[in-house]
């Protein structure tokens, strides 16, 4: 989108911004949905690390998703979008397949009977520099099913008229985050990292944080009224840990880092998709002129934003109350000003 030129918010360093004098690189969140399987892994690490209470059994209707949404009990959501295969749409070859690319190297040394069908060996001698530059040029196959993953020529039934659309969804923590504009307590503050957190132990419950968010992420607990959400696992980063999530994922399709080089990460993704043949890989929440100013968490999507229920043109929703206070200020002053003149007038 195209950001506001009369608007305040323009790119920063949150965590200076916010008065860190010292502060380590920003850290975050890039995740490539490209390569989620729809696993759990990372709502099931983040429930477990952080003691947040399950939501009970809740059937979605025709849905795999039984989380549906960011919740103040589900920190990160994994979504199940079903579809059908996009016009031209394949699934990338295989670097260094003799075959038509459709079967992984590994896969074919298992089936000869060369390979090792536990994964521990790939089917190369060790150090292979051919093997090494595969894994450092990331996965190459679009890992939902229907999307033909190693070793498969198809999905269990043979069709290929539809995919999977899976995405782990999370806090953005945003550049400019209005949940901490809205908040009266303090009990939302950002962190040394970058990072958003909210301070159960001070939130009053007045909620207005909720709306104040563009994305929909915070959400009140029942019976207990306080806001909720993803801290990015606070604690364990500030113990020089991955966060529980990025360390479950078993595809390293959510990944921890400093922000700016998981964008240079998530660029060079996005390149390396289009060259075998995805056009419609696109990342989301990355760009620091957004209406945001940035995510601290931004995603590789592989069709519109709204698809994955995520808003196309995100705003701070609190952009412009700096013009509201002041435009308010002047009508105070402006009322102060006829009533001493009033008063004056009348008192002669």
């Amino acid at each position: 989108m195209t950001p506001d030129p009369n608007s305040l918010y323009g790119p920063l360093d949150p965590a200076p911004e916010a008065g860190w004098s010292q502060a380590p690189p920003r850290m975050g969140f890039f995740t490539d949905t490209s390569v989620c399987i729809g696993c759990k892994a990372c709502e099931v690490a983040c429930k477990e690390w952080n003691d947040v209470p399950t939501s009970g059994l809740d059937l979605l209707g025709m849905s795999y998703d039984n989380t549906g949404a960011l919740t103040a009990n589900s920190w990160r959501h994994v979504a199940f979008v079903e579809q059908p295969r996009p016009a031209g749409h394949r699934t990338p070859p295989f670097a260094g397949n003799p075959t038509d690319g459709s079967v992984s190297p590994a896969s074919a040394a298992v089936a000869a009977g060369t390979g090792n069908p536990t994964g521990t060996d790939p089917g190369v001698p060790p150090g292979d520099p051919d093997a090494a530059a595969r894994m450092a040029a990331g996965p190459e196959f679009l890992g939902m099913p229907g999307s033909q993953p190693p070793g498969r020529t198809g999905t269990a039934d043979g069709r290929s008229d539809f995919r999977w659309l899976m995405m782990s969804d999370v806090c953005k923590h945003c550049t400019h985050a209005a949940c901490l504009d809205v908040c009266p307590t303090g009990a939302l503050f950002r962190t040394e990292f970058g990072t958003v957190v909210v301070q159960e132990d001070i939130c009053n419950g007045c909620g207005y944080c909720i709306p104040a968010c563009p994305y929909g992420v915070i959400d009140q607990r029942k019976g207990d009224g306080r806001a909720w959400k993803c801290t990015l696992c606070y604690d364990r980063i500030g113990a020089g840990k991955t966060p529980a999530c990025a360390q479950a994922c078993p595809t390293e399709s959510i990944q921890y880092g400093p922000l700016e080089e998981l964008r240079e990460r998530a660029a060079a993704r996005v390149a390396t998709l289009h060259e075998r043949g995805v056009p419609e890989a696109r990342l989301y929440g990355h760009d620091a002129d957004d209406g945001v100013g940035g995510d601290g968490a931004f995603f590789l999507l592989l069709d519109e934003p709204e698809v994955y229920g995520l808003p196309p043109d995100p705003v701070v929703t609190t952009r412009d109350l700096p013009k509201m206070w002041k435009r308010a200020g002047l009508a105070a002053l402006a009322m102060a000003a006829a009533a001493v003149a009033a008063f004056v007038g009348g008192s002669s």
